[in-house]
């Protein structure tokens, strides 16, 4: 069985957001990596200080590409972990034949799949600027407590936002919601490993209904296709307290379902 994970965070984090879950897994004897996007590594105060224009040319298509690049670093297929945004990349790698099992934490919008009033809503401070596309946009602690992090206790809003909280790319939202993101997903695949979805019952972001609707189009592939409710965690899940029972369950369920497999092998079914 694999001994590598690869955790993917989506907008507005780094890979400082694992941090914790890095940790936790190591001490559990796994070889952990958590690679950033292009252009957004880096401490949060620093990136929010001096956004990098360089994140605007990286959309999905983009990010997942650098994602199969950074898998093709492994010495062995990694269980792959990813939340928001970093949920629908775990999807894309998956179908692409990468990974032994893959776990999408609240997967944010996916193509093929509709999005729900919430999750328009809380898209509005990027889609509702026609120019963002081509900008980086940063999030307002406000929004973080109300719509991001609204499972967070709120002494707790100011340190979570200022240790983890980065600038991100309009290109993002416009291309993973308007133009298709990293193209589409062969939701019959015979050939993807195992996949848990789990959704957050108080997300805002990415409503638990909308990873329901994946979850029923995921199970019509031939590998084993699991969905998991947390009904009171928000789209902080993987911060706010608590978080270790999300970790534990994630990495349990992906151990027990991981299929055998090296990179090499992998590369050749994709």
């Amino acid at each position: 069985m694999t001994k590598t994970i690869m955790l993917i965070h989506g907008a507005w984090l780094n890979a400082k957001g694992w941090e914790n879950w890095k940790a936790r897994y190591e001490a559990k004897g796994f070889n952990v990596v958590a690679p950033d996007w292009p252009h957004d590594d880096g401490e949060p105060a620093e990136l929010r200080a001096n956004p990098r224009k360089a994140l605007t040319k990286f959309g999905p298509k983009e990010i997942v590409a650098h994602y199969e690049r950074e898998i093709a670093k492994l010495p062995e297929a990694p269980i792959l972990i990813g939340h928001s945004a970093g949920g629908v990349f775990v999807q894309h790698l998956l179908d692409k034949g990468l990974g032994v099992a893959g776990v999408a934490i609240d997967p944010a919008p996916t193509p093929g799949i509709g999005i729900p009033l919430t999750a328009a809503i809380s898209a509005l401070p990027v889609l509702g600027d026609p120019f963002s596309g081509a900008k980086v946009v940063s999030m307002t602690k406000k929004f973080f407590a109300e719509r991001f992090a609204n499972g967070l206790p709120r002494d707790m809003v100011d340190e979570h936002f200022n240790r983890y909280i980065v600038p991100t790319a309009g290109k993002i939202y416009w291309d993973g919601v308007v133009s298709g993101g990293a193209g589409p997903i062969t939701w019959n695949s015979k050939t993807r490993a195992p996949l848990l979805l789990i959704g957050g019952g108080l997300d805002l972001i990415a409503p638990a209904s909308m990873t329901k609707a994946m979850y029923n189009k995921q199970k019509r592939a031939a590998s084993k296709t699991e969905y998991k409710l947390y009904a009171d965690r928000s789209h902080w899940t993987c911060a706010e307290p608590g978080w270790e029972q999300v970790a534990d369950f994630a990495l349990d369920w992906a151990a027990a379902n991981a299929r055998a497999g090296n990179v090499s092998s992998i590369h050749r079914a994709a």
